[in-house]
């Protein structure tokens, strides 16, 4: 997830104004909606936490949103610095009906739907970095837009946190590798109209991947990951569990989500866990 700091008060930043929270529930939260509701806090230690410790007692389709966080968590305890009221730092609530062993599925299928929300409310051209990595292009360069971290929280339940670097300067990013929608030339950088755009995508490829009971073909997620995958016919290295290095061409998805690699010998390994880097040719 996203981490911030330096906040001030709401407006101390007249480009980055607050997150409307009743227009984008009005919006969001409806009968018919997955979304059943979400709140906005000014700041907090991790979305992700908060909506884990409350993962018994709060429906499906809980959305909590960070104006700031100062305790983010990603992959391979990791944090991601950002100014307050710069990006999208949210989590969602999910109670997937489908058979556990597709739960690892969920990384992916967010990443789609952030692609394709952003891609559609900011105009700007995203990739996929396996696992759970979102791309954008500053100056033909790929840079780190996003990150996505699932985590099981209570007896039946996923929390996803998603958080998108938006109006991001380049003297306010963190590593030389990140980017931010501003900085890739995004039409809009509202962050009220693109929390709508992603939560609606979500909404729309979570129904169709539960009612296929979670199955990656039949919900088209398999298909629709692959054809927005920067890493697939990349060269890569796999840092595994282990401190085990693995290297090769990513040459498909399996059934399960797990990236493929083509290795030197003529096998392949199915790599379900570990940090990948894109290597240059």
């Amino acid at each position: 997830m996203t981490t911030s700091q330096g906040s001030g008060g709401p407006w101390s930043d007249l480009d980055r104004p607050p997150l409307n929270t009743s227009a984008l529930r009005r919006a969001l939260v409806r009968p018919d909606s997955l979304w059943t509701s979400l709140d906005v806090v000014t700041s907090t230690g991790s979305t992700n936490s908060d909506l884990a410790a409350r993962a018994d007692e709060l429906p499906e389709g809980a959305v909590l949103v960070a104006e700031e966080q100062t305790s983010g968590r990603g992959r391979l305890d990791r944090t991601w610095t950002a100014p307050a009221r710069s990006g999208l730092f949210l989590s969602v609530l999910l109670k997937p009906a489908v058979p556990v062993h597709r739960w690892g599925w969920l990384p992916l299928l967010t990443g789609v739907a952030a692609a394709t929300g952003l891609a559609k409310a900011a105009g700007v051209d995203t990739s996929l970095k396996w696992p759970n990595d979102v791309l954008v292009s500053v100056g033909g360069e790929e840079r780190k837009a996003g990150g996505i971290l699932a985590e099981r929280a209570g007896a039946d339940a996923v929390v996803i946190g998603l958080g998108i670097n938006v109006t991001l300067r380049e003297d306010e990013l963190p590593v030389p590798a990140a980017g931010s929608l501003l900085l890739a030339d995004a039409v809009s950088t509202d962050r009220d109209t693109l929390l709508r755009a992603v939560l609606r995508s979500l909404e729309q490829w979570y129904g169709d991947w539960v009612r296929a009971d979670g199955d990656p073909v039949a919900s088209g997620l398999q298909t629709a990951y692959a054809a927005g995958c920067a890493t697939l016919g990349r060269r890569v290295r796999a840092e595994l569990p282990g401190e085990r290095v693995l290297e090769g061409e990513a040459v498909a998805l399996d059934g399960d989500g797990r990236l493929v690699v083509a290795t030197e010998g003529g096998g392949t390994e199915a790599v379900g866990a570990g940090d990948i880097v894109h290597l240059r040719t």
